[in-house]
């Protein structure tokens, strides 16, 4: 059923003439009988049924064209609510999404490239999938071509002949200029447990979130069913202003793992505070064994994080006893004890261990609290980190200083 939706400030006249042709041609699927009923009902002028009888579409298109592009929506929804009609459907979908943030061509090749030599399905085979998404077997073939349906088409060149790319297939299916709605009810489907599983599954979905945030979306985990977990396409969370500047120097840093990390923490503040408390702890560890390995430090995989932050506080000159500028030892030791602090949160109300039936619950407010901190400390070690790399004297120079020799102060 087509939702009713707000009419955008103005459609495109192409827009409308489009409408108004699928809508013509769905009624003429009705018997030449049954029009000028229909017609009567979806509030478009009489007729009898003898015009009906001579051309169904033409009797139906001469009606769309005298009324206003608001009635011809009003129509169209109507119809659309009452019979399946996918292109119909389509069009008022592309023209509720005036209103919105649209997916540009460039991300919609970049998904598609994603299944370049491979599946869109591990678990069922392609044809299935796309089966479930578009009425293959009532869609026409792309011209030219022998066979009459899609499917068939479909069927010839990727299983008897195997002649197609899956960015051929894509291509045929309209993903490059489909609704955003049903774009976004394809890469649920290509997350869904019954199509992949296990890493495979996970690593798909995080690929697809990293390229629909630059538009403003997120792929985001939506549940679980039979234990396997599934996705849907939302808005992406604005957040905080800090989120912005956050994103930005994680991703160039690491990213896939670090980045990917943080988003998946900035997601679940309100959602899942347990989880995204978890993911505070696990980001902060993320970052200081990646910089501990780049300075070519060694850590142990049964350091927690206030050893780990120890160690790289040492490769940073982060120790507040490194200083002896009074306000550096404070702001340091300040941080250290963020960490240490995060840590303790986690232990406490993250979903890390089995609550008990007296813990305390983590709410939405704790995890915004926790997974800002993270951020903060997150950016200004990596920050730091690339400061040493530039300065060749960086071992011995305090934050915000240049120096040489010992102990610092601003």
């Amino acid at each position: 059923m087509t939702s009713r939706q707000p009419m955008p400030l103005a459609i495109p006249p192409a827009m409308v003439k489009e409408l108004r042709h699928l809508l013509a041609s769905a009624i003429s699927d009705a018997k030449a009988y049954d029009v000028p009923g229909l017609c009567r009902r979806l509030n478009l002028a009489d007729g009898d049924e003898q015009e009906a009888f001579s051309s169904k579409y033409k009797y139906a298109q001469k009606r769309l064209v005298e009324v206003s592009a608001e009635q011809v929506v009003a129509s169209a929804r109507q119809l659309a609510a009452e019979e399946q009609h996918f292109e119909l459907s389509e069009q008022l979908a592309k023209i509720d999404e005036l209103n919105g943030s649209a997916v540009t061509i460039l991300t919609r090749r970049r998904l598609i490239a994603l299944f370049e030599g491979r599946p869109l399905a591990r678990e069922i085979d392609d044809i299935e999938l796309i089966r479930s998404l578009w009425p293959i077997g009532s869609m026409r073939a792309p011209h030219p071509s022998d066979e009459a349906t899609l499917e068939d088409y479909l069927h010839r060149h990727t299983i008897r002949n195997d002649d197609l790319t899956q960015r051929d297939v894509l291509e045929t299916l309209g993903l490059l200029s489909c609704s955003r709605a049903h774009l976004f009810k394809f890469l649920a489907a290509v997350t869904a447990p019954d199509a992949f599983s296990g890493n495979e599954q996970v690593e798909l979905a995080e690929k697809i979130d990293g390229l629909l945030r630059h538009d403003g979306y997120t792929l985001a985990l939506a549940g679980r069913i039979s234990g396997s977990p599934f996705y849907a396409v939302r808005p992406a969370p604005t957040g905080s202003p800090a989120d912005a500047s956050i994103s930005a120097t994680l991703a160039a840093f690491d990213p896939t793992q670090v980045h990917a990390r943080w988003t998946m923490a900035m997601e679940r503040r309100a959602s899942e505070p347990a989880g995204a408390i978890t993911l505070a702890r696990t980001l902060l560890e993320d970052v200081c064994k990646w910089i501990l390995d780049q300075a070519g430090e060694t850590w142990q995989e049964a350091d927690d994080l206030p050893v780990l932050y120890r160690k790289l506080a040492k490769v940073l000159k982060l120790a507040p006893d490194d200083h002896t500028e009074q306000v550096f030892k404070q702001i340091l030791g300040s941080c250290q004890s963020v960490v240490e602090s995060l840590g303790a949160l986690r232990n406490k109300l993250s979903d890390a261990h089995s609550p008990g039936p007296k813990r305390a619950r983590p709410q939405p407010r704790h995890a915004e609290l926790a997974v800002n901190l993270a951020g903060a400390m997150a950016t200004f070690l990596v920050a730091t980190w690339e400061a040493r790399k530039s300065d060749p004297v960086s071992p011995t120079t305090t934050p915000g200083s240049s120096g040489t020799g010992g102990k610092k102060s601003a």
